[in-house]
């Protein structure tokens, strides 16, 4: 899974490899981003190389190889539509708020899934390895006990696992801070957890 930035950044080596037949410089990568320094662009092909995207020469200005696996991998675009809590629950409306690319077969996911993602607001969940500032990958569909899903709890929304014990649902927080939600009229499951994206800064 990548980063809105780090597929940019890919599909910018895959085109300049396929129109000039060589992959850009690393200072052809910063002044065609317009990052601030080198330093952004090292960590952003570090994190394609660690995800087996690319490799890398450091002793060559030209030294980006593209993996095989990824030159025509098939992506897709994922809506992200803003925050959801993870802490108490909250009245909001969710608004699309761009994308982010992710190659089809990472998610593997059945044909016709409907998927969307948000952001995190919140430390509720991190016994999950959910944190602030994350981005979860929701899929709608029916949950299985002990997921994580994205619910809407009379009438707020939050991000919890959904468990169900004794033939009843409640919300379940990943952090003891926090307490049980035990829905009073309403529970509807927007969606389940099946990817977590986390942008490291540069």
């Amino acid at each position: 899974m990548f980063t809105e930035r780090q597929q940019e950044i890919l599909d910018f080596i895959r085109d300049e490899q396929t129109t000039r037949g060589i992959t850009p410089s690393r200072s052809e990568i910063q002044e065609h981003f317009g990052f601030a320094s080198p330093n952004a662009v090292t960590e952003h092909l570090k994190a394609l190389e660690k995800k087996g995207a690319l490799q890398r020469s450091a002793n060559t200005a030209r030294g980006l190889v593209l993996a095989d696996s990824y030159r025509d991998r098939p992506m897709i675009e994922i809506p992200i539509y803003g925050t959801i809590p993870a802490g108490l629950p909250a009245d909001e409306r969710q608004q699309p708020d761009g994308c982010i690319s992710v190659d089809v077969e990472t998610l593997r996911l059945p044909k016709g899934a409907r998927v969307f993602a948000l952001k995190v607001r919140g430390d509720s969940m991190i016994g999950a390895g959910i944190l602030l500032g994350d981005v979860v990958v929701l899929e709608s569909r029916e949950p299985r006990n002990n997921e994580v899903v994205a619910a809407l709890i009379d009438g707020e929304t939050t991000l919890k696992r959904y468990v169900v014990q004794r033939g009843k649902p409640f919300l379940k927080a990943g952090n003891p801070r926090f307490p049980n939600l035990i829905p009073a009229q309403e529970l509807v499951i927007q969606g389940v957890q099946v990817a977590l994206l986390r942008v490291l800064k540069p």
